[in-house]
């Protein structure tokens, strides 16, 4: 499975590339090639349960507001 996260840009960061490159939407940086191979489902891994990367962003989407002054809500 190909990792949703993962996308390919040709600028970021104040700077262009001839060539698009990995950019890991969930860590919100580029990341080397090798780690887009295994990203790209090369080596079969399971994101879920295999990425750190992935398992943290998705613990972060799961959070949810408190009733608190600090989780915006009065």
């Amino acid at each position: 499975m190909t990792c949703p996260h993962l996308e390919y840009r040709a600028d970021g960061d104040g700077r262009s590339f001839d060539t698009p490159r990995a950019y890991c939407a969930a860590a919100e940086q580029f990341v080397q090639a090798m780690r887009a191979d295994v990203c790209n489902d090369r080596y079969n891994l399971d994101h879920a349960t295999d990425c750190e990367i992935f398992r943290a962003h998705e613990s972060r989407d799961d959070t949810t507001l408190d009733d608190g002054p600090e989780g915006g809500q009065s």
